[in-house]
């Protein structure tokens, strides 16, 4: 009785899987990634050359005073702006007029000497020679008086331009000697540049002329233009590498003496060019090969490509993409060859 009913329950057993095994279950729908893209562009042959360096005035000019003495005031603050002809700085006049007063009182004393021995001399009482040493010492006197007066208006710091007072090298009361640097002034006429350095494989890379592009700390979201303005001929000695100073365009950014740029060359020196896409459209690479996804209809395919060098956010190609290609940048890495893919609209 046991072993027919265990039959039984077999036989049922055996025809409820063949019924089951005669309607296949559904396959599941295929869900397409969502990703962004964007389009290879074409763009220059060589590599940027990238730098660090500091914005200042293009003039900058070193106020002094022609002579030595003790400051009686400095009228401006470092960050001021000042204008052309603007009083900046003036010593105590006390010893330079006395300089100037004897140097007047000399003068008119031979100027008489002078005058008492022509007479002298028409009357026979003195010889050529004396009459001579009387002119002589006229014309040293009027040179010295000359000087004295010269100096004299060089006793103050008169301002050659408008601009921005950089520094401030003294402080009222000190005593300065001929020629001491008082005030550094960054004249706004000739606008401002970048001072930079590059190491010698870069360097021979730059030329006179080369277009940068340079990047504030300070600012972000904005971009300056300029170009490159003078090329170090020599290295420098206390780091080796070449100074370069990159001339910046007009811009409304404010710009002072000291912000710190990120600065970008781009050599002129190749005519050749080479497609770039953006630096996240790289799933893979090892070496010079490298693969990325490119857009066929609502499908991704993966191709290799080779690498000709990275930038900051974008990679130039030497072959394996066309022009106007759409690669997969965001999404790229959840990808495999074939598969679907949703493009979400750029932000």
């Amino acid at each position: 009785m046991f072993r027919s009913t265990l039959s039984a329950y077999i036989a049922l057993l055996s025809l409820l899987l063949t019924a089951c095994s005669k309607h296949e279950a559904p396959e599941a729908a295929t869900v397409p990634t969502l990703v962004r893209v964007a389009t290879a562009q074409t763009g220059p042959g060589a590599a940027p050359v990238f730098s660090t360096g500091i914005v200042t005035a293009a003039d900058e000019l070193k106020l002094s005073f022609k002579l030595g003495g003790v400051i009686q005031n400095i009228a401006v603050r470092q960050g001021d702006q000042v204008k052309a002809g603007q009083k900046l700085a003036e010593l105590v006049p006390t010893e330079i007029n006395a300089q100037l007063t004897q140097a007047q009182q000399l003068h008119e004393k031979a100027q008489r000497d002078l005058e008492r021995g022509e007479r002298l001399y028409a009357d026979q009482v003195i010889a050529l020679e004396q009459l001579q040493n009387l002119r002589t010492q006229a014309k040293v006197a009027a040179a010295q008086l000359q000087s004295a007066s010269f100096n004299s208006g060089f006793a103050q710091i008169i301002a050659p331009s408008s601009g921005t007072i950089m520094r401030k090298l003294a402080e009222n009361h000190e005593v300065v000697a001929p020629g001491q640097p008082v005030l550094m002034l960054g004249a706004s006429n000739k606008g401002y540049i970048v001072r930079a350095a590059l190491a010698d494989r870069e360097a021979v890379q730059v030329k006179l002329g080369d277009a940068a592009t340079v990047q504030l700390d300070a600012v972000s979201g904005r971009q300056l233009t300029g170009k490159v303005s003078e090329v170090g001929g020599a290295a420098q000695a206390e780091n080796g590498l070449f100074p370069i100073e990159i001339q910046l365009d007009a811009t409304d950014i404010h710009l002072v003496a000291g912000l710190i740029a990120q600065v970008s060359i781009q050599p002129a020196a190749t005519q050749a060019s080479l497609l770039y896409v953006p630096t996240g459209a790289v799933v893979a690479g090892e070496g010079r090969q490298a693969s990325i996804f490119v857009l066929q209809g609502d499908v991704a395919r993966k191709r290799n490509v080779q690498v000709a060098f990275f930038t900051r956010d974008q990679v130039a190609l030497r072959e394996g993409v066309n022009a106007d290609d759409k690669v997969v940048t965001d999404g790229a890495l959840y990808l495999s060859d074939g598969d679907k893919v949703s493009v979400q609209a750029s932000e």
